[in-house]
């Protein structure tokens, strides 16, 4: 549940980097706001992963961290939950295998 928890926590950090002007932004970061190449590449800031939304070919506003977390905690919430059932399948199996009425 951490791992989920902070996966969300990231990606939301990677949405919301660019703020609600993606033009204010880059002027406020000193970047030059290419128009024509947001028009090329209008589908990249809108895609599920992986995140960009650049001001122009060289420079992204999503920080370059986000993207390999995502992957990291994605895997780790993967691990967590498969340990989770196995353990839990066990512990079931071990119950049952205790228990006096069982079937034979």
């Amino acid at each position: 549940m951490l791992a989920a928890t902070a996966g969300f926590v990231v990606y939301f950090i990677g949405v919301f980097s660019g703020g609600l002007d993606i033009g204010e932004t880059c002027a406020r970061l000193g970047q030059p706001y290419d128009d024509a190449y947001r028009a090329t590449h209008w589908e990249e800031p809108s895609r599920f992963f992986p995140l960009h939304n650049r001001c122009n070919a060289a420079f992204d506003v999503v920080p370059a961290w986000v993207n390999p977390a995502l992957v990291c905690f994605a895997a780790l919430t993967v691990i967590g939950a498969v340990v989770a059932v196995v353990m839990g399948t066990a512990r079931i199996v071990a119950a049952v295998r205790r228990s006096p009425a069982r079937i034979k």
